[in-house]
């Protein structure tokens, strides 16, 4: 399968310019990474429409949820790992205590920043964003999803979370690809096991999906973009039509979407599950493809999740 490769903070910077196009009221935020960001298209033709707030990420929260008070919707982007951990508090206390619409962009999450390291490769930011009473937590898989997705947030009233990686990724929807916020999107069928899917992962699951076809085995593949809220009917319809679940994901496996998942199918639909994620480590530098591979987040470490709960179906 080839694909162009894009980044899927393209589609947050085209998304961001049709935005404050048509309204006003939107203003864009960054701590001093617009260029990484994209938030640097707005500041070049939209300047009054555009805040850098320099590198101070609880200054940036707390200043959005004053523009918030004051009616503005303020679209808050810098590295993700920085974001969701430095203003942790005051995403917490100031925004979603007081349910103000304010939306988080997190760029750069992921082991895949690469190079950059542990320190920058956020891997938490989901569990962390997820648990937050009024926090809505979105996952796009490339850049014409990023785009759908940022266009959709800005219409949610409330905080919102939207997670984009910085290393360029197939783009394997069209602009004619279902995207409804909260509803998952079954990108492949299958009968055999639901491979459950999120960000960069959807790719690697479609790459497994071609492989264990050629073993017999038929894998259904489940888009899984929104976290929170959680399309529950979704991820039951797979598991019943399967009876095995497969969970990939670019980040911790402690509270992610694989959690998330195993605790909405031992309430409703009790199904064997493994999870592809990241195992209670800390990344390390790297080239992104040589990290994806070494922390198992590939298609082979989804082909030997599938063989693995396969084997547990069948007992």
């Amino acid at each position: 399968m080839k694909y162009e490769l894009i980044p899927t903070r393209d589609g947050y910077g085209k998304a961001l310019l049709k935005l404050v196009e048509k309204n006003k009221n939107i203003i864009v935020m960054d701590a001093d990474v617009a260029k990484s960001t994209r938030t640097n298209w707005v500041a070049e033709k939209y300047p009054d429409s555009f805040m850098d707030m320099g590198i101070c990420e609880q200054d940036l929260v707390g200043t959005a949820a004053g523009l918030a008070l004051g009616g503005m919707i303020p679209f808050c982007t810098t590295y993700c790992v920085f974001l969701v951990g430095r203003a942790w508090d005051q995403i917490r206390t100031t925004v979603c205590y007081n349910n103000l619409n304010v939306k988080f962009a997190g760029a750069h999450a992921g082991i895949s920043v690469g190079p950059d390291g542990a320190t920058h490769q956020s891997l938490e930011d989901v569990a962390l964003m997820r648990v937050l009473p009024n926090m809505k937590v979105v996952i796009p898989c490339d850049s014409i999803e990023t785009e759908k997705a940022t266009m959709a947030i800005a219409q949610i009233e409330g905080p919102c979370f939207i997670r984009f990686g910085r290393e360029a990724v197939p783009v394997i929807t069209t602009e004619d690809t279902p995207f409804e916020f909260g509803k998952a999107y079954t990108v492949r069928e299958g009968s055999d096991v639901a491979i459950i899917a999120n960000g960069a992962m959807v790719y690697e699951a479609m790459v497994a999906a071609v492989e264990l076809e050629k073993e017999g085995i038929s894998a259904m593949i489940v888009n899984l973009h929104t976290i929170k809220p959680l399309d529950v009917d979704a991820i039951i319809a797979a598991a019943k039509k399967t009876g095995a679940v497969v969970t990939a994901e670019e980040h911790q496996l402690f509270c992610g979407t694989g959690s998330t998942v195993a605790e909405c199918l031992s309430q409703h639909f009790p199904t064997p599950v493994e999870m592809v994620g990241i195992r209670d480590k800390f990344g390390e530098s790297g080239p992104a493809e040589d990290l994806m591979i070494k922390y198992g987040l590939s298609a082979a470490g989804i082909i030997d999740s599938v063989k693995n709960v396969l084997n547990k179906k069948a007992k």
